[in-house]
């Protein structure tokens, strides 16, 4: 197969894809990377694989076309290629909870030399790495990230970035349990859909409504929470794209739990950990337990709960694996502390509840690691951040702090920068 025949097979599936005729975009390309000998042809094809392997949740198999993309954007011996291909690649790790290596990936693209494709692709990049970041609650780096993707966005006028970025925002913020901003950004981003986006995917759309169910859940607001979670479902079942319909059904049951209908909550629940389970979403996973362990506490169902308590914190201590230093030993690499920070919580309220004080005690020691770890506590009054929701303002060194504690003490410079930078003696 030629070049010119294989430009033409590549569009044959791209329309087929976008008619939701996915199967059969996928045998098109498929055949294409058996019988085309055109590299830049066969370049694109992996693209067109990884992104579609992507939205259906088949994340292994994404990795294994990305692996592919790598090898033959080496043939090709191009840097634009090469720096796309490494983009692909630390999305699949992305998808699969593999953060370290999204981040060391990412760190291979900002350094590969000055290309055409860094202007265009350098804010996908950053906004992969805020991403796995975020996966780990490092929340300084992932909010750095987030604003150099911003950054790119509105320099180079990619309002379809700038939507992405707002959603990842909105969950950063509704990490750190700021619910205005958590609803904020992704009513931004449904805005930038509705004045841009009429040749977009659906996708922008149902990302933007699943985010701002998210926030309305949150806030309170469970009506709106499931219209906008209706809205995004109805676009991921449209489109087949699992792991959306994974994240809508944890809303869904999230949703139903505030509202105290904990037997309708339970199925969804459970039909949210099997799509997680079969696409690889551990994060997810542990979000579910946790859901499921309130479920079982608001029932008191105590031992249910820890049961699904030790379960989520498996989960969380797997996704922060081994990873292999240049000693050849094998350390632990740091696990995502907002989801132990959560459990430890839950735990730490159902051992005092039974008064058991030795279970207690070392769960409010490794409660408060976590709020250290994770640097999650305001720099001016100390008190934690996320415990509970509270206006947050981040400084330019994005460093986190109560909106009211700035406000009170009018500081213009970061108390927690200024503090690091004071080497002992010169206090």
């Amino acid at each position: 197969m030629g070049q010119d025949q294989t430009k033409q097979q590549i569009a044959k599936g791209l329309q087929l894809y976008q008619s939701n005729q996915t199967e059969k975009a996928l045998q098109v390309w498929t055949k294409v990377l058996e019988k085309s000998s055109d590299l830049v042809g066969r370049f694109r094809v992996l693209g067109c694989l990884v992104t579609a392997h992507s939205e259906m949740g088949r994340y292994k198999e994404m990795l294994k076309f990305a692996v592919v993309q790598i090898d033959t954007a080496r043939e090709l011996e191009d840097a634009d290629f090469l720096l796309e291909s490494y983009l692909n690649l630390a999305r699949s790790n992305e998808k699969l909870c593999e953060f370290h290596k999204t981040i060391s990936y990412c760190k291979t693209c900002l350094g590969l030399p000055g290309t055409r494709a860094a202007t265009q692709l350098g804010g996908q990049v950053s906004l992969s790495m805020g991403n796995a970041f975020l996966g780990l609650s490092l929340f300084q780096k992932a909010l750095e990230s987030f604003e150099k993707a911003l950054r790119y966005a509105h320099n180079n006028d990619d309002t379809m970035l700038e939507c992405r970025v707002c959603c990842s925002l909105g969950s950063f913020y509704a990490q750190v349990k700021d619910y205005e901003k958590a609803l904020f950004f992704p009513c931004k981003a449904a805005e930038l859909v509705n004045d841009y986006g009429k040749g977009w995917s659906l996708k922008y759309r149902a990302m933007s409504q699943y985010h701002m169910a998210v926030a309305y859940r949150l806030l309170g607001h469970l009506g709106s929470a499931m219209e906008c979670c209706e809205e995004s479902m109805k676009i991921a079942l449209q489109h087949g794209d699992r792991p959306l319909q994974a994240l809508c059904l944890l809303c869904f049951a999230d949703i139903h739990r505030s509202r105290g209908d904990l037997e309708t909550a339970f199925p969804r629940y459970d039909s949210a950990m099997s799509i997680m389970t079969e696409i690889g979403n551990r994060l997810g996973q542990v979000q579910v337990l946790l859901g499921v362990a309130k479920c079982w506490v608001a029932r008191k169902a105590l031992d249910k709960a820890l049961d699904a308590i030790e379960r989520a914190q498996d989960l969380a201590e797997e996704v922060g694996n081994k990873v292999r230093t240049e000693s050849v030993c094998w350390v632990w690499s740091q696990e995502p502390k907002l989801g132990q920070l959560k459990l430890h919580c839950l735990s730490e309220s159902i051992y005092r509840s039974r008064g058991l004080q030795r279970e207690l005690r070392a769960h409010v020691v490794r409660f408060h690691e976590c709020v250290e770890e994770t640097e999650l506590y305001c720099g001016l009054c100390g008190e934690s951040i996320g415990e509970k929701n509270s206006r947050l303002q981040a400084l330019p060194c994005s460093h986190i702090f109560h909106l009211r504690c700035l406000q009170n003490n009018g500081t213009r410079s970061c108390p927690n920068c200024h503090r690091s930078s004071m080497k002992p003696g010169f206090v």
